[in-house]
């Protein structure tokens, strides 16, 4: 049952792009990597990382001088390093930060198969990529995760105590919630922020569309509710699932947020290098987790936040978000198209409620068999009566 609920949640959680958006090719004169159709940068090293599954990943990291932070960033969940490359470039000289992105196992030209425990295995070994080949520390570490990325985000944050900060673009409560309103937590639900959320120690800031049609912007709102130490919010009026990058306000926040971040010295200790955190604090995504009550029932005030409200029609009359000039218009929409499909969604409700029914009548099969049985019994006991009763009036 488990192997097939995680296979299911997997085929509607990921949609690597296909074909791939780049190839990784070698320079034949230099021997560098280099991202096919994309030039080769001074700035810009093309690395594969091998991960603790098995697994090899690419990853890009872009150096900025001026940097004294280090951005790991997780994209979403139809998208390649391919499409978000120039993005990246961008992100890395307005906030004045060095940047690694990199593609979960089984996206682009990565190896393997998607799957939510590859992706924490991927950023793992990201993330140990930035202190060993680079000397990242991990104070001066930011991790990013959009939409599905908030899911190895989160995951690794929460057993990262000395983070410098984490930052949430349009982020999930779980991954179940997203396309089916639970209201508690299931064993074979993927990426659950939501009963994670509370454990990460570092500042968090929550970005997120008060229109987004693929995760409700109160997904946003009641992570930042059960955030330790929370910052201002972001909260686009107007802004959808994959355009925020385009709102003037959204890299203003950003940036104030990482200036903020950089100069508040860190209030949390720790006695080892992380890496070595990473192995002790790890309570293993590899073994099965039980099932345990959900974080949007434990609060009662809270409730409020659970409940999806529907996208209020906006008064603005300004124009839509117009597509940057300044990146390939393939950027806007590289999760929306995928990842909203009603059909799969319908689909997926079907299947939930199919489970659920299966695990309300698990317990009484037993019962209905015995049932079943016994009333077999009385009635090849009343045949035989009968019969008898006949013989004697023949009689």
């Amino acid at each position: 049952m488990g192997g097939v609920t995680s296979s299911m949640a997997a085929k509607f959680a990921f949609f690597p792009p296909n074909p791939p958006s780049y190839k990784l090719v070698k320079d034949e004169a230099t021997g560098i990597s280099v991202l096919d159709p994309f030039p080769h940068r001074e700035n810009v090293d093309v690395l594969r990382i091998p991960t603790r599954r098995g697994n090899e990943i690419v990853a890009v990291y872009v150096r900025n001088p001026m940097a004294t932070s280090t951005l790991l960033y997780s994209h979403g969940n139809a998208a390649d390093i391919g499409q978000m490359y120039e993005l990246f470039i961008e992100l890395s000289i307005h906030l004045r930060v060095n940047l690694m992105g990199y593609d979960y196992s089984g996206y682009g030209q990565s190896s393997g198969k998607p799957s939510e425990h590859n992706t924490y295995a991927d950023i793992e070994a990201a993330y140990k990529c930035l202190e060993e080949s680079y000397g990242a520390k991990q104070e001066n570490i930011i991790l990013y995760g959009q939409s599905v990325g908030s899911g190895p985000t989160v995951d690794l944050a929460s057993r990262l105590p000395r983070l410098r900060a984490v930052v949430l673009h349009s982020p999930i409560l779980s991954g179940l919630r997203v396309m089916y309103p639970v209201k508690r937590t299931y064993w074979f639900d993927i990426y659950k922020n939501i009963d994670k959320i509370s454990m990460v120690k570092s500042p968090v800031l929550i970005i997120h569309g008060t229109n987004d049609d693929v995760v409700n912007c109160s997904h946003g709102k009641q992570l930042w509710e059960l955030c330790q130490e929370k910052y201002e919010p972001l909260w686009v009026k107007g802004g959808n699932h994959c355009d925020l990058e385009l709102y003037p306000e959204y890299i203003r926040h950003v940036k104030k947020f990482i200036s903020t971040v950089e100069k508040t010295p860190s209030r949390r200790n720790g006695s080892r290098r992380s890496t070595d955190g990473i192995e002790q604090l790890r309570q293993s995504t590899d073994h099965y987790e039980p099932p345990r009550r959900s974080m949007d029932q434990r609060d009662k005030p809270r409730r409020s936040t659970d409940t999806r409200e529907k996208p209020r029609k906006s008064t603005d009359t300004r124009e839509k978000p117009r597509k940057s000039t300044d990146r390939p218009p393939r950027l806007k929409f590289h999760e929306y198209t995928k990842f909203n499909s009603i059909d799969k969604l319908e689909k997926l409700k079907v299947s939930l409620d199919r489970m659920e029914r299966m695990e309300r009548s698990r317990r009484s099969v037993e019962y209905h068999d015995k049932s079943s049985r016994s009333n077999d019994q009385q009635l090849e006991k009343g045949r035989k009566s009968v019969d008898w009763l006949d013989r004697i009036r023949a009689d």
